[in-house]
């Protein structure tokens, strides 16, 4: 792979020099940072980076390279949309020579063929120990030779990336006599996933799809990339979803959403939580989990009514990990209880939930 230059350059004028991967085209984003130290499939498939530039903090990526497009129930299994969702990938050091039995093809070949930038040669160390200090930054990447200042900044979090990411008809996965409607903010597939393989039929609707006029035993508000307030209409499906009493779940953006409807509030997160090991406690309990997750913002627990109590909360900074009302079947669960990647230690939120349906 011949070296072609080129350099983050953020919001502040600090820049980071390094060489192309993938495909070679300058883009505009979010600077965040993930510190998994594998999972780069369904982290880079994941719709919640939508309009992300994407930091890898463990120093070394693509050395399993990229499985194939097997299926399970007519979804993509190894990944978690059908496409990469990041603007762009940040590294330290990129393996070119990969080793893996469910292996396919390179991480640089999977990322040319979907016209996602990576750069590599990049010190990640210095660049998250900036955002960690600063915040998430604005920043874009530069192929050596293009005009810089032709490529403006852009912030992802003033548009309505659910919109963007969700599908544009309901589509219907068959199973059992139980249905759901899972409304698509950004789903992972996996989501959808952990109610197929507990025998439920899963009706998964477009962000603003008016879900009370389906005939479901229960909603699922999914996660999704960026400010939920941009949500406005899937805010007001869900306040006449709890108005009827129906059984709720919301996961990540759906729990931030969930958190609207019932009259609460949400703020953006300094630098958010993208990880495999963040520790959520349980309210209440003596339980640790260790979580999967990727938000950018965070609900205010000082704001939620009196029928509502805290579920979960970070064990590192304290925030919301989930909301619970004290009497109805509403849940909220910040982290990813399906994982992908990451622990399934909290998949036991799916069977609750299920237990809740009418």
């Amino acid at each position: 792979m011949a070296k072609q230059k080129a350099k983050l350059i953020l919001k502040d004028g600090t820049e980071f020099k390094g060489y192309i991967f993938g495909h070679p085209k300058s883009v505009a984003g979010e600077v965040v940072f993930n510190t998994g130290m594998v999972g780069y499939p369904e982290t880079l498939t994941d719709p919640s980076y939508c309009g992300q530039i994407l930091v890898c903090t463990y120093p070394l990526i693509g050395n399993y390279g990229v499985p194939g497009k097997e299926l399970e129930n007519n979804i993509l299994k190894n990944f978690e949309s059908d496409k990469i969702q990041v603007r762009g990938l940040i590294i330290s050091d990129y393996s070119e020579n990969y080793s893996h039995w469910n292996a396919e093809r390179s991480l640089h070949d999977w990322m040319a063929e979907e016209k996602i930038i990576g750069i590599y040669g990049i010190d990640t160390r210095a660049l998250t120990r900036k955002i960690r200090e600063e915040g998430s930054l604005l920043g874009k990447i530069v192929l050596d030779g293009d005009d810089e200042n032709k490529l403006e900044f852009a912030d992802p979090n003033l548009e309505n990336l659910a919109a963007k990411v969700c599908v544009k008809e309901p589509v219907t996965y068959k199973k059992g006599e139980k249905t759901i409607a899972v409304v698509d903010c950004g789903t992972k597939n996996n989501i959808i996933q952990a109610f197929l393989r507990r025998d439920i039929t899963v009706i998964r609707v477009p962000h603003d799809y008016d879900f009370n006029s389906l005939d479901v035993d229960g909603i699922v508000l999914s996660n999704g990339p960026g400010d939920p307030k941009q949500c406005p209409a899937t805010i007001e499906n869900a306040k006449k979803a709890m108005a009827e009493g129906m059984p709720i779940l919301g996961i990540c953006l759906g729990s931030q959403i969930l958190a609207l409807a019932a009259g609460a509030n949400t703020y953006k997160l300094t630098y958010g939580h993208r990880s495999h090991n963040q520790p959520a406690n349980e309210s209440g309990t003596r339980r640790c989990y260790i979580t999967s997750q990727n938000h950018g913002y965070a609900i205010d627990s000082a704001t939620l009514p009196v029928d509502w109590r805290e579920w979960f909360t970070n064990d590192n900074d304290g925030t919301n990990e989930g909301i619970i009302h004290i009497s109805k079947p509403f849940f909220g669960a910040q982290f990813h209880p399906e994982a992908s990647p990451g622990p399934d230690d909290t998949e036991f939120i799916f069977d609750m939930f299920v237990r809740a349906l009418k």
